[in-house]
C-alpha cells in the first residue's frame, strides 16, 4: 500500500471507492486496489512531466479512445532493460489500445556502461530511468523484481544460485500478476540455452512457472494473507521462436504473427520505428544510434500454455493474442457467468457506455465535439460503479474484479475528456529556476514553500472548477493562500496558490531497494515493501481538480514539479523531491593505498546544504584504529540552500599488511546525525532520480610495487575509474583526450592505455590507430582493453598482426586461472604473480576474449567457466618493432576500483611490460 494513511483520501478517490466497499472488502481492497491505482499514478506522473507529442491533442485523444474500446490486458516479461520486444508492445498498446505492463526482472546493474563510468547500483538507477523513458513510447507500465543483475551468466543454474533459488524472483512475478491481472502473459525468453544469458534463461523458466503459480492460493500464501487474490491469466506465449527481425518464419514454429512494420497515422511512423525511438533512450546500452527502416517487420510468438479451449485455426495459428477472450466492455458481464443474472442492469449499462465511446470516436476529428459523449459515458460509468458498490448481490471477489476493470475505464474516461476539452494542469513549486539539474530545488523535512496550481483551458468549452486539492503524504500540511478558481473561459487559465509544509519525518526521495555489497550480492534488499516492484517510489505532491463542463463533471490531476535548465539552457521540469537537510559524501568513495605507506593523504568531504537561509554544522571523520586524522572535525557554515562546502582532512594510514578498511564521515545538525550523501541521476532526455550512498570511503591496502619513471598516457573509452587507482598507488598518469591523439607527442610516454571500448566509442582512436601502432613500433607499450563491437574490431585490423575478437568470456569470477607462460617477464616485474593473485575478483573474470591470433602473439592466461573448455585469448602479448602490444579482456575495470590486490599487481606489470628494470618503490 502506498501512502495508505497519509494519502488514503487521494487513493480512494483515484480508485473511486467508498467506505461501504472498503468495509465489504477490507484489507483485500486496500492492498490490491491502492497498490494498483498508485502504480498507475506513478507511471502517469512520469509521462506527464515530458509528454510525447503523440500523447497530446487530437492524436492523444484518438489513442485514448482506442484504450477505452477494449479491456485487454497484456503482461510482457524480460530479464534486463533492452531485452523487451518494444515493437510488439507498441502494436498492442498504441495500435490496439490494450493495457500493457512490462516486468523486467532486474535493472541491468551488472552490465557495462557505454556512456560513463557508473557501474553497479547507480547504473541500475540510470537504466531504470532509461527504460521508463522507453516505456512512454511503448505505452507500457513498468515493474521490476528485487533480483539483481550480477554480471553475465552462462546458465540459469548459476543465476538461480546467485538469486537464492527460484522463489525470490518468482514471488515478485506472481505478485505483479496478482496485482495487474493480465489476460495474456508473454515471455521474451523460453528458458532454454538458446536464450543465451543465464538471466534470460531464468526469465523464461520463471514466467512459465508464474503462469500457473499465480492462480494457486497455496503458492506464496503470505500474499493472499495481505489481501491479494489468486489470478489465472488465460494464455501464455513465448517469443524468440524465429531469428530476430525475421520477416518469415516456418508456420509450425509460431502461433501468432504480428505486423510491427505498418504505419500508424497517429504516431506518424510504424509501430516498430516508434518503439525504436523509445529504445534509443537506453544510451548506456549503446542504443543511441540504432534505427529501423519503414519496411515490413513481423514478430512471431508461440502459444505454450492456456486455460481456454483451443483457439487455433486448422493451420495451428491465431489472429491475435486475445483470440478466445472477449475484451469488449460488455464482455465484462460474461466474466460473471451465471452470476450475471444477479445484476441484470450490468450488460445494458456497459452496452450504453460502449455506444458513447463509439460516438466519441466518430467525432474525434473535432476533439471539442467528442467531449460531450465522453462526459456522458463517464457520468454513466460513475453511476454504474456507485450502483455496484451499493449492491450486495455479487460475491466480494467478483465485485472486486469487476470494479477493478471499471475503475481503469474511469481513469481512461477522465484522460480522454481532458484531451477533448484541452484541459491541462501544472503544479509548480515556487522556487527559482536552477542553473542545472544538480541544483534544482529539493524539499527538506520541516520546510515550508509555495505551490501554484495552474489550470489551462486550450479548448472551446467554458469550464467551471469546483474544487482544487493538494494531495500530500501523511503529516504534510497545505493551506490555500489565494482564492479558488471559479470559471475558466475557452483559451484562458486560472491559478490557485498554496503554502505547503513538509512533515518533520518525511521520507526522502530515494530508491526503495539497496545492496550492502553490490560487488557480490545477487539480491536487492527492499527497504519499503509499499513500493515493491515499482520502478521508483511515487512523487510526494499532487494536485487534484474537480470540474464541470457541458453540465457534466470530471477531474484532472498533476504532479508537483520544480524547474531547472538542461545542458542546452532549456528550461525543464522534474518531479518535486524530498532530501535531507544536508548531504555528505566522501570523494573518492574508494581508495587504494600501497602497504607500508605512511604519507598523509587528503580526504575531501563534500557537504551540500538543503536548508533555506543560513545554517551551520560540524563535520567529523572517523578512521580505523591507529590511523591519524587531522583535524578530527571541522565547522562548516552555509548561506543558502544548495550551497556546497568541501572540508579537507589529512589521513595518515598505518597499514603494514593487505586488508580492507573504512573511513567514515558524518555531521551533526539540530541534534541529529547525518551520514548519507546523494547524487542526482539524470540526463537531458531522462527524468531524474537520486542515488544515495553512506559517506564511507572503502580503503584497500595492497602490497604492490610500482616502477620508477613510468609515464602513462590514458585514452578514455566508454568510461572507467582505472586512472585514479593508478595515481593512488604512485603512478604518473596523464589523460589524453581522444580528439587530441593526432597532435599529441606520444613518444613522451612509456605506455599508452586504451580505456574499455575505446574503439567502440571514440572515432578518433579508430582514425589514429596507425599512430598508436607506430608508437609501439618505436619502443612503446600499448595496452588495449576489451572491445564489444566484434565485427568492427575484426574488420578494422587494429591489431599489429592478425587476430579476431569474439564474444568469449569467463563469467564466474572464481573460475580457476592458469598461467600459461610462467617465465614471461610480465609475471615477475615489478610484482611476482601467482595463482593467488586471482583470488577475490568481483563479478567476472573477463569478457570479449580473442579467439584466434597470429603466432607472434603469446597467450599468457587460460580460464574457463564450469563445463567449458579453456579460453586463452583473454590476455595476449606480442612484440612489435621495438615495443610491446597487449590485448586484455580481463575485467580490470571492475577489479581495480574494487581494490582487488592481485588484479592491481598484474595490471601494473602489464603497464611496465616494455620497461627496463629500475629501482622499485
Amino acid at each position: 500500500m502506498i501512502f495508505l494513511e497519509g494519502r488514503q483520501k487521494w487513493a480512494l478517490r483515484q480508485c473511486n471507492s467508498s467506505p461501504g466497499i472498503l468495509s465489504l472488502l477490507s484489507r483485500l481492497l486496500l492492498t490490491l486496489g491502492l497498490l494498483s491505482c498508485t502504480s498507475a499514478q506513478t507511471a502517469k506522473d512520469a509521462a506527464s512531466l515530458n509528454p510525447l507529442p503523440q500523447d497530446s491533442g487530437k492524436a492523444g485523444l484518438e489513442l485514448m479512445l482506442r484504450r477505452l474500446s477494449t479491456t485487454a490486458r497484456l503482461m510482457h516479461t524480460t530479464a534486463h532493460p533492452d531485452d523487451e520486444d518494444g515493437g510488439m508492445m507498441t502494436v498492442e498498446s498504441r495500435g490496439k489500445g490494450d493495457t500493457v505492463l512490462l516486468l523486467t526482472l532486474n535493472r541491468g546493474e551488472g552490465g557495462q556502461n557505454k556512456v560513463g563510468s557508473n557501474l553497479f547500483d547507480v547504473l541500475g538507477v540510470v537504466r531504470s530511468l532509461e527504460l521508463t523513458a522507453s516505456d512512454r513510447y511503448y505505452g507500457a507500465e513498468q515493474r521490476f523484481t528485487h533480483v539483481a543483475d550480477f554480471g553475465f551468466s552462462k546458465s540459469q543454474d548459476e543465476t538461480f544460485e546467485k538469486w537464492h533459488g527460484h522463489d525470490p524472483a518468482l514471488a515478485d512475478i506472481v505478485r505483479v500478476i496478482r496485482t495487474f491481472r493480465p489476460d495474456v502473459l508473454v515471455s521474451r525468453f523460453e528458458g532454454t540455452e538458446d536464450d543465451g544469458h543465464g538471466n534470460h534463461q531464468a526469465s523464461g523458466t520463471l514466467t512459465r512457472e508464474a503462469f500457473r503459480a499465480a492462480a494457486d492460493p497455496k503458492r506464496f500464501p503470505e500474499q493472499i494473507a495481505e489481501g491479494l487474490l489468486p489470478w489465472q491469466a488465460k494464455k501464455f506465449y513465448f517469443d524468440r521462436v524465429c531469428p530476430f527481425r525475421s520477416t518469415e518464419c516456418a508456420p509450425e514454429k509460431y502461433t501468432v504473427k504480428l505486423a510491427t512494420g505498418e504505419k500508424d497515422p497517429l504516431l506518424g511512423m510504424t509501430h516498430q520505428q516508434f518503439a525504436m525511438e523509445g529504445l534509443r533512450r537506453q544510451l548506456s546500452q549503446g542504443a543511441g544510434g540504432w534505427s529501423v527502416d519503414a519496411g515490413p517487420h513481423f514478430v512471431f510468438y508461440r502459444l505454450v500454455d492456456s486455460v481456454l479451449p483451443s483457439t487455433k485455426n486448422k493451420d495451428g495459428h491465431e489472429e491475435d493474442f486475445f483470440d478466445g477472450i472477449d475484451t469488449t466492455l460488455p464482455g465484462l458481464a460474461n466474466r460473471l457467468g451465471p452470476d450475471e443474472a444477479k445484476i441484470p442492469y450490468l450488460r445494458p449499462e456497459l452496452v450504453k457506455i460502449r455506444g458513447e465511446v463509439e460516438e466519441a470516436k466518430k467525432l474525434a476529428a473535432d476533439p471539442g465535439k467528442a467531449a460531450l459523449p465522453l462526459l456522458q459515458g463517464l457520468r454513466d460509468l460513475n453511476a454504474l460503479i456507485s450502483r455496484l458498490v451499493a449492491d450486495k448481490q455479487l460475491a466480494p471477489i467478483e465485485q472486486r474484479e469487476l470494479l477493478g476493470n471499471l475503475r481503469l475505464k474511469q481513469e481512461q474516461f477522465h484522460e480522454a475528456a481532458n484531451l477533448a476539452l484541452g484541459l491541462t494542469v501544472s503544479v509548480d513549486v515556487a522556487a527559482a529556476v536552477a542553473p542545472n539539474a544538480e541544483e534544482a530545488f529539493m524539499a527538506v523535512p520541516g520546510q515550508t514553500f509555495g505551490v501554484s496550481v495552474r489550470v489551462r483551458n486550450s479548448g472551446d468549452h467554458e469550464v467551471s472548477v469546483q474544487n482544487i486539492d493538494l494531495e500530500l503524504p501523511e503529516g504534510w500540511k497545505a493551506a490555500a493562500t489565494s482564492g479558488k478558481i471559479q470559471t475558466i473561459a475557452a483559451g484562458k487559465e486560472g491559478t490557485t496558490q498554496f503554502r505547503v509544509t513538509v512533515h518533520e519525518n518525511a521520507a526522502y526521495s530515494r530508491p526503495y531497494w539497496h545492496r550492502n555489497d553490490p560487488e557480490t550480492e545477487g539480491l536487492n534488499i527492499v527497504d519499503d515493501a509499499r513500493y515493491a516492484t515499482l520502478a521508483f517510489p511515487p512523487s510526494p505532491l499532487h494536485a487534484h481538480v474537480d470540474y464541470i463542463a457541458e453540465e457534466l463533471s470530471s477531474e484532472l490531476s498533476g504532479v508537483g514539479t520544480v524547474a531547472y535548465k538542461d545542458s542546452a539552457e532549456h528550461e525543464k521540469r522534474r518531479s518535486l523531491a524530498v532530501g535531507p537537510p544536508f548531504s555528505i559524501a566522501i570523494d573518492p568513495v574508494s581508495q587504494v593505498i600501497p602497504v607500508g605507506q605512511k604519507e598523509p593523504r587528503t580526504l575531501k568531504v563534500q557537504v551540500r546544504s538543503g536548508v533555506s537561509g543560513s545554517s551551520s554544522t560540524t563535520v567529523k571523520v572517523t578512521a580505523p584504529a591507529g590511523w591519524q586524522v587531522s583535524p578530527t572535525s571541522q565547522h562548516a557554515s552555509f548561506s543558502s540552500s544548495g550551497a556546497v562546502k568541501t572540508c579537507q582532512f589529512q589521513i595518515v594510514p598505518i597499514a603494514q599488511k593487505e586488508g580492507r578498511f573504512s573511513i567514515k564521515a558524518s555531521l551533526e545538525y539540530q541534534g541529529k546525525t547525518y551520514s548519507d550523501g546523494y547524487s542526482v541521476v539524470t540526463r537531458d532526455d531522462l527524468d531524474t532520480f537520486y542515488y544515495y550512498q553512506p559517506s564511507i570511503q572503502k580503503v584497500s591496502v595492497v602490497d604492490v610495487k610500482v616502477p620508477n619513471n613510468l609515464k602513462i598516457g590514458y585514452i578514455m573509452g566508454a568510461g572507467d575509474d582505472i586512472p585514479e587507482v593508478l595515481r593512488e598507488v604512485g603512478l604518473d598518469v596523464t589523460m589524453i583526450p581522444a580528439e587530441k591523439i593526432a597532435w599529441e607527442d606520444l613518444n613522451r610516454y612509456s605506455t599508452i592505455v586504451l580505456g574499455i571500448r575505446a574503439y567502440d566509442t571514440q572515432k578518433d582512436v579508430v582514425s589514429n590507430n596507425k599512430k598508436l601502432l607506430d608508437f609501439v613500433s618505436a619502443g612503446g607499450t600499448l595496452l588495449v582493453q576489451y572491445e564489444t563491437d566484434t565485427s568492427s574490431f575484426n574488420s578494422g585490423s587494429f591489431t599489429p598482426y592478425p587476430a579476431s575478437l569474439s564474444r568469449g568470456r569467463v563469467s564466474v569470477e572464481e573460475a580457476a586461472v592458469q598461467i600459461l607462460a610462467p617465465d614471461n617477464r610480465i609475471f615477475h616485474y615489478p610484482n611476482d604473480i601467482s595463482a593467488h593473485d586471482f583470488d577475490g575478483w568481483v563479478q567476472e573474470r573477463g569478457l570479449y576474449f580473442l579467439d584466434t591470433w597470429d603466432a607472434k602473439f603469446t597467450p599468457l592466461l587460460a580460464s574457463h567457466d564450469p563445463g567449458e573448455s579453456d579460453l586463452k585469448g583473454g590476455l595476449v602479448v606480442a612484440p612489435y618493432g621495438k615495443g610491446t602490444y597487449i590485448y586484455t579482456g580481463y575485467a580490470f575495470f571492475r577489479q581495480l576500483p574494487a581494490g582487488v590486490p592481485g588484479a592491481l599487481r598484474l595490471y601494473v606489470n602489464l603497464l611496465a611490460a616494455g620497461q627496463e628494470a629500475t629501482d622499485k618503490h
